[in-house]
């Protein structure tokens, strides 16, 4: 080895040491606020856990209560905005993937997709208040879901279109060519290829929208009492939390560490069954 390949060595040995330790570095610093901010939660809001909060509504000030209705509320919302946004997601998904691959129209679609997707939630809440709250004149469970479903699709479209694209071709062309329709060939071929890239962009996305406070505030708004009605206001934990920490009422605050704590549990869970499931197959 002469000098001059001796000098390139240790230089890229040195660069290749301090790339190492600026990366860890940038690893220890977003892993230091995560544990952070995980600790505080953990710290006040399981102190406030207890039977009420699962089985009394929220209260008036100094009174004891719980969060029972904004729990249902959450659950209601969030239901529906799936049954909603993710047949459309999927569908769109595939005809970009299976009928658009090369065509304008779904390179335009693709460049709005990218752009719904990059949209502040508050701004597709005012959408959904304009079009729809402000014409039926009240706030709904139902405007909520049409938020959340709005802010749901972009992403399953673009997971849906991504995973379907990796599937092969020749899978494709062998099935044709034992007289396979299209639609069978990508119903049983395509998306039993791709079912866990697909599965798991659909539990991102939920976990996306679960915490969305912006829209359910134009949309949703809140409730007082348990209801099972989706045209009507509807109680939440996002807007509830908002609400509660803002206040000036200690037990309205408790309540408040408690539904935030509610709320990272079950993102927290989505993402370690995303996790699991993917390392199973």
């Amino acid at each position: 080895m002469n000098n001059l390949q001796q000098s390139r060595f240790y230089w890229r040995k040195s660069l290749n040491a301090l790339m190492l330790s600026l990366s860890t570095i940038a690893v220890v610093f977003g892993v230091f606020w995560l544990g952070w901010i995980l600790a505080t939660l953990i710290y006040h809001g399981i102190p406030a856990l207890s039977l009420d909060l699962f089985t009394a509504n929220t209260p008036a000030p100094a009174q004891k209560g719980g969060l029972a209705n904004a729990i249902l509320g959450s659950g209601l919302i969030l239901f529906f905005a799936v049954i909603i946004g993710v047949p459309v997601g999927l569908l769109a998904g595939t005809y970009l993937a299976e009928y658009g691959q090369c065509g304008k129209f779904a390179a335009g679609l693709r460049f709005l997709n990218d752009i719904l997707l990059s949209a502040p939630s508050i701004i597709i809440g005012l959408f959904i208040y304009a079009i729809y709250v402000a014409n039926v004149n009240h706030y709904s469970g139902w405007a909520g879901a049409f938020a959340l479903a709005v802010i749901l699709i972009p992403i399953v479209i673009r997971t849906t279109d991504n995973m379907l694209s990796l599937v092969p071709n020749h899978l494709r062309e062998a099935a044709i060519a034992l007289g396979c329709p299209r639609w069978y060939v990508i119903v049983m071929i395509c998306y039993r290829c791709a079912k866990s890239g697909i599965l798991t962009g659909i539990l991102l996305a939920i976990a996306r929208i679960a915490g969305e406070t912006a829209p359910l505030l134009f949309t949703a708004l809140s409730n007082q009492f348990t209801s099972w009605n989706m045209n009507e206001p509807m109680a939440n934990l996002p807007v509830v939390i908002y609400q509660y920490a803002a206040s000036p009422f200690q037990d309205w605050k408790q309540l408040a560490w408690a539904g935030a704590t509610l709320i990272a549990v079950f993102v927290l869970s989505i993402n370690i069954l995303v996790r699991l499931y993917c390392r199973k197959k």
